[in-house]
C-alpha cells in the first residue's frame, strides 16, 4: 500500500486525521523531557515522561520499524447545561475513545501488511511528537497538539510498522501572538508558553494521589476530573465547535456528586475504568467530588458533608471540612 492508500483506508475507518513520520529518534523531545523533569515541572506524573529513552525512540518499539502512522479522532460534542449537584469530567473522558482507536488501528495495520504495533494512550510512545512530525498538527502554547480542522479536540493513536511509507509534510502554522490560553489558566500553569507546570495544573491535581492543594480547590469549580479551560478558549477550536453545534447536547460528562460519594468504592472505580485513578483507589474520586460539592453544593448537601467530616479517612475528612465551610459561607 502507498501512503495515499493508507489515507483512504483511514478515512473509511472513520479517522479524522492521518500523518506519517519516519521511525527515528525524537532527540529534541527527549532532551526537553529530561530538562523539564529536572526542573520538577512534571510533579508526580510519569506516563511518557518516565522513560524517555523508550518513549522517544519509536525505532526500538518494533523490529525493523520504518514508519510511524498517527491517526486522530475528534471527540468534541456540545454539552448540556450542568444540573445542580453535579460535577463535570473533562471532555476526552466522556466515552472510551481510545478503545475504538485501538480496534481500528489494528484493522489498519492488517490492511497495511507487514509487522506492526498499535500504541494508544501508551507510556511507551510520545504520540504528540509523532503527530507533529506527521503533519497532523502543531504544538500550541498550551502544549496541546492542535490540528487545522479540529483544533485540539482530538485523541491520538499510533501504528509503528516495518512498511516504508512516504513522510507527510509538517503543518506550518502556529499560535502566532495569541496568549488567550495562558491568560485564561486560573493557576498560571502555562505562564511559560509551550511548557506546562504540572504542579499548578488543575488536571494534574484531580489525578494526584495526595490532598489537593487548598489554593487550587476553589478554581476547580464543578470539575471532578481533568480540565478543559485552555481548550475551551482556544481560537483554533472554534471551527469544529461551530460545525457540530447543532448536534444533540451530551450529558455523558456530568456526574451526580451525591451518587459518587455514596457509591460502593469498587463499583465506582469499575464504572469509570477509563479514568486514570491512582492505584484504582476510589478515595481519590471521592476527594474530587467533595471539592466540587464544596464549590457548587447547597444546604441540602450539608448532612452528607458532615458525615464525611467524621470519616475515618483523615484526607477525605479534611476535604469535607473545607467543602462544608464553603457551602455554609455561601448559603
Amino acid at each position: 500500500m502507498t501512503t495515499i492508500d493508507v489515507r483512504e483506508v483511514a478515512a473509511d475507518l472513520g479517522f479524522d486525521e492521518l500523518g506519517v513520520a519516519r521511525a527515528e529518534a525524537y532527540e529534541a523531545t527527549e532532551r526537553h523531557i529530561r530538562e523539564r523533569r529536572e526542573r520538577g515541572l512534571f510533579a508526580g506524573m510519569r506516563f511518557t515522561m518516565a522513560q524517555p529513552e523508550t518513549s522517544c525512540h519509536p525505532e526500538t518499539l518494533l523490529p525493523g520499524a520504518r514508519s510511524v502512522v498517527t491517526v486522530a479522532r475528534c471527540y468534541w460534542q456540545p454539552e448540556a447545561p450542568l444540573p445542580p449537584g453535579h460535577g463535570r469530567l473533562a471532555r476526552y473522558t466522556w466515552d472510551d475513545a481510545y478503545a475504538e482507536l485501538r480496534t481500528q488501528l489494528d484493522v489498519l495495520g492488517r490492511r497495511l501488511g507487514g509487522s506492526y504495533r498499535v500504541l494508544v494512550d501508551a507510556n511507551q510512545h510520545v504520540d504528540r511528537e509523532a503527530a507533529a512530525r506527521g503533519g497532523i498538527g502543531f504544538y500550541g502554547k498550551n502544549t496541546m497538539l492542535i490540528t487545522r480542522r479540529h483544533g485540539s479536540w482530538v485523541v491520538l493513536g499510533t501504528l509503528v510498522t516495518d512498511v516504508e511509507l512516504v513522510q507527510s509534510p509538517t503543518l506550518r502554522v502556529g499560535c502566532g501572538d495569541c496568549t488567550i490560553c495562558i491568560d485564561a489558566c486560573p493557576t498560571c500553569a502555562l505562564d511559560e508558553p509551550g511548557t506546562l507546570d504540572a504542579t499548578k495544573c488543575l488536571s494534574y491535581w484531580t489525578q494526584a494521589p495526595q490532598a489537593i492543594a487548598e489554593s487550587y480547590r476553589a478554581e476547580l469549580g464543578a470539575q471532578v476530573y481533568g480540565c478543559d479551560i485552555c481548550q475551551d478558549v482556544c481560537p483554533w477550536n472554534r471551527g469544529v465547535e461551530k460545525r457540530r453545534a447543532g448536534e444533540e447536547p451530551s450529558t455523558d460528562g456530568q456526574i451526580d456528586l451525591v451518587a459518587w460519594l455514596e457509591a460502593d468504592g469498587r463499583a465506582l472505580v469499575d464504572d469509570y475504568e477509563r479514568l486514570y485513578v491512582p492505584r484504582n483507589d476510589p478515595r481519590w474520586l471521592r476527594r474530587n467530588a467533595l471539592v466540587a460539592l464544596g464549590n457548587t453544593g447547597t444546604q441540602e448537601h450539608v448532612p452528607l458533608l458532615q458525615r464525611y467530616v467524621n470519616d475515618d479517612d483523615t484526607m477525605l475528612a479534611e476535604h469535607a471540612s473545607w467543602s462544608l465551610a464553603r457551602v455554609e459561607e455561601r448559603t
